[in-house]
């Protein structure tokens, strides 16, 4: 999927999240959009986690795949 490289839709994606956050006093989910919201936000900012991370509402994960297969190896140990 190539996300769109639209500043002001991703903008506007970017506010919708942040809006629906304010609004609910959490992290908003798919489930709080209706489908229509939900295609927008994806195309415009990619995965539902990448998205909360990109409106600012969620920190950028550290772990990449890596990451988290080493963290449940040294878990075993």
């Amino acid at each position: 999927m190539e996300l769109s490289k639209n500043p002001e839709k991703k903008a506007f994606a970017c506010q919708m999240l942040a809006e629906r956050a304010a609004a609910l006093g959490r992290l908003p989910t798919r489930a709080d959009f209706s489908e229509t919201d939900i295609v927008f936000i994806k195309a415009h900012l990619g995965p539902w986690p990448r998205a909360l991370e990109t409106a600012g509402l969620k920190p950028k994960s550290t772990k990449g795949k890596r990451g988290a297969k080493r963290t449940k190896r040294q878990k075993k140990l």
